[in-house]
């Protein structure tokens, strides 16, 4: 659903990642892919800079690697740009929507982050994040149950989509959904080895699970 980050380390984190990118003269989209597989560490940032500004869809699944680089800042803006590719429509009036249903989201008017999110489903269906968003909201409704469908419609169109996957283990745990949980969690690492608290969380669930099974034998 939501990112796992707090949108001011997201931020944060892709300014530095920009900033790299600027210093070098802007690269097409070809020359972005070819640098998440330099060595070079600035180059590698540089080029996920570049593609969470003109990325595509498949683009984002070209970062996945890059979530288990060998270095920190490289995972953390491999997973900011996703993020931010995710978050693009490809349609200027359905992104115009979109931020005004963030915005909602961010103020608290959930009612209406709702029913600006089911238009743009409505209207996009094939737009994934468009699902997740409103899958967050109703997840911050209380209706656990939709939100779920939701997290499924996302996972559809983008099986990487490592805070779908994050979501729907926080929904599970909370309906006492013990093993369904720990599954989507494990998805969601694997996907995102960086998730922060979620091996814990895996780890907490599997103990659970075990003191459930001792007390049935």
């Amino acid at each position: 659903m939501i990112s796992a980050r707090g949108p001011l380390a997201f931020l944060l984190a892709l300014t530095v990642a920009l900033s790299a990118a600027m210093a070098e003269p802007a690269m097409t989209r070809a020359q972005a892919l070819q640098a998440l597989e330099q060595h070079d560490v600035e180059k590698r940032l540089a080029g996920i800079a570049r593609l969470a500004e003109i990325g595509t869809m498949a683009d984002a699944d070209r970062l996945v690697p890059r979530l288990a680089d060998d270095n920190e800042l490289v995972r953390e803006i491999a997973s900011a740009a996703m993020w931010q590719i995710w978050s693009r429509s490809g349609d200027r009036a359905i992104d115009q929507l979109f931020a005004t249903g963030v915005e909602q989201m961010q103020a608290g008017q959930f009612d209406a982050a709702l029913a600006t999110f089911s238009e743009i489903v409505r209207r996009k269906p094939a737009f994934a994040e468009g699902w997740n968003k409103r899958a967050t909201v109703l997840f911050l409704l209380g209706e656990n149950e939709k939100s779920l469908l939701d997290c499924d419609e996302v996972l559809k169109r983008n099986p990487n989509h490592f805070g779908a996957l994050s979501g729907a283990g926080q929904i599970h745990m909370k309906l006492g959904h013990t093993e369904r949980a720990v599954e989507f969690f494990e998805r969601a690492l694997k996907v995102n080895p960086g998730l922060a608290g979620t091996a814990e969380v895996i780890q907490m669930l599997e103990q659970r699970l075990q003191d459930m099974r001792r007390r049935t034998i």
